[in-house]
């Protein structure tokens, strides 16, 4: 984590002070359990909450006992028991760290994904109101990098929508995934503590049962997690490098908004660069980077090793907060998006008509000529108009063997723009609903 591309609510949830509260209060809750049971003093377990419910853990502290312990979990007890006095013995019993790690981290990333899926809203919000202000709005589609047929450009916005409520969707399905609470014991057979204190647990922490855990809760949980952080800044960059293309100044379709004061170069003053974008593609980058090493990390050694502890130390909070990030600025870049309509027009007539090419074709089956005889007329009277030789529909007048299957009227018909627009309700009603 950078303070330049990490945002506060976020990165508190990866704060020392945090990580060390959720520690506490798996271990009290696991006292608590272990009480009723009768395994411990009820009073313990009162005391371990009232003396350390509202303590502030000394990160310092806890850091100094590491580095004589090597061993972060100790390290914590250690100055835990320093706040909770005798009554401390009874803290950790019949756990091993990873109960308190896994099931910590997964508490973590819970967190993170409702944050991100708050964010994905904000990015839902800002696409659907810019989709309906230009649902009708002409322009240009693209294959290849080159004119195809019209649409809209409230359709390119619907068709991000639409991938960002995929995006949504498998978000929710993620954080299920992760949030699950493992408090097994060294080997995950519970020999040493009940199952029912991890029942406990994981109830007091949002979270559901792990069915069966070795040391550690099973690693493809978290590798599908971020494999779907991946996929969505994949979506992130799509459409950064759509609206980069768009502000080509050859394009210039639409451009990010560009503030008052802003400067776009430092050696010249007229340039305005799509810089939201392409910071967008390289935090994009970023986050699938992690899915290598969380797909790796499934791999573990019998019941446990900690291969993969380092790599998630730094991708949990790196790939959450650098997503976090992406994702508003995404939404903040697609609210405020400048677009020009008049450029759309213009780059629609750019070829002369030849947009209309297929319809053309078309028309010519229809009429009885064959689709490859069709193909060679049409092809024929396209490439002078593509080479700046003329315009396409007169030409296609002027062609005779067009003029034996269709008459002047036939051929303006098929150049009717409005004609390929004529299901843009219904592809807005697939993907926002009947409302």
């Amino acid at each position: 984590m950078i303070p330049r591309y990490t945002r506060p609510e976020m990165a508190s949830i990866w704060e020392a002070q945090t990580r060390f509260k959720i520690w506490f209060e798996i271990e009290a809750h696991a006292a608590d359990a272990l009480a009723e049971l009768g395994v411990i003093p009820k009073e313990a377990a009162r005391t371990i909450w009232a003396k350390a419910k509202n303590a502030a853990f000394n990160v310092d502290r806890i850091d100094e006992i590491e580095r004589e312990t090597k061993h972060d979990v100790i390290a914590f007890l250690t100055h835990l028991a320093e706040i909770v006095g005798p009554e401390a013995r009874f803290v950790h019993q019949g756990m091993t760290s990873s109960d308190v790690l896994d099931t910590c981290l997964n508490v973590q990333l819970t967190r993170a994904a409702d944050l991100l899926i708050a964010d994905v809203d904000k990015v839902l919000a800002a696409l659907k109101k810019r989709a309906f202000e230009h649902k009708m709005t002409p322009t240009i589609g693209r294959s290849h990098g080159i004119h195809a047929e019209p649409v809209t450009f409230g359709l390119k916005l619907a068709y991000a929508y639409a991938e960002f409520a995929r995006a949504r969707e498998r978000l929710v399905i993620a954080r299920k995934e992760v949030a699950t609470c493992a408090i097994s014991g060294a080997v995950g057979t519970f020999a040493q503590i009940d199952p029912r204190v991890e029942a406990h647990v994981a109830k007091a922490m949002g979270l559901a049962v792990e069915p069966i855990s070795t040391q550690v809760i099973p690693r493809d949980r978290h590798a599908m997690y971020f494999a779907t952080l991946g996929v969505i800044a994949a979506s992130v960059e799509r459409l950064a490098t759509e609206i980069r293309h768009l502000q080509r100044t050859e394009v210039l379709e639409a451009e990010e908004f560009f503030s008052e004061g802003q400067k776009g170069s430092s050696a010249m003053p007229h340039k305005r660069n799509p810089v939201l974008s392409e910071n967008l593609t390289g935090l994009s980058r970023m986050v699938r980077a992690y899915v290598t090493p969380a797909m790796e990390n499934v791999v573990l050694w019998h019941e446990r090793d900690i291969s993969h502890s380092s790599a998630e130390r730094m991708i949990a909070p790196d790939a959450t907060v650098t997503l976090d990030f992406a994702l508003n600025r995404l939404a903040g870049l697609v609210d405020k998006l400048l677009i020009y309509p008049e450029n759309m027009q213009k780059n629609l007539d750019r070829l002369g008509g030849l947009v209309h090419s297929q319809r053309l074709l078309i028309a010519l089956t229809q009429k009885g000529c064959s689709r490859e005889e069709s193909y060679k007329l049409v092809q024929r009277n396209a490439m002078p108009v593509w080479r700046g030789q003329g315009d396409f529909q007169t030409l296609l007048k002027k062609d005779a063997e067009v003029k034996k299957y269709l008459s002047d009227t036939e051929i303006s018909e098929q150049f009717d723009l409005g004609y390929h627009f004529k299901h843009v309700d219904t592809i807005f009603r697939r993907v926002f609903g009947e409302a």
